[in-house]
């Protein structure tokens, strides 16, 4: 996983604490980065997942 890929993404979006499943699948598309690593690094920073496509994550 690219961490400072993915951490200037969150950082550029203004994600700080959450962040919803179509924005996660959004940012992928938009930075390139794995959906895998962006929840890889939610895991490790805290961030919560919102509003999951399959229900996953309230």
């Amino acid at each position: 996983m690219d961490e400072e890929k993915v951490r200037k993404a969150f950082e550029a979006e203004g994600i700080v604490k959450e962040i919803t499943c179509p924005q996660a699948f959004a940012l992928s598309e938009k930075y390139g980065i794995l959906k895998m690593d962006i929840a890889r690094y939610c895991n490790t920073h805290g961030i919560k997942i919102r509003a999951c496509q399959l229900g996953c994550f309230k």
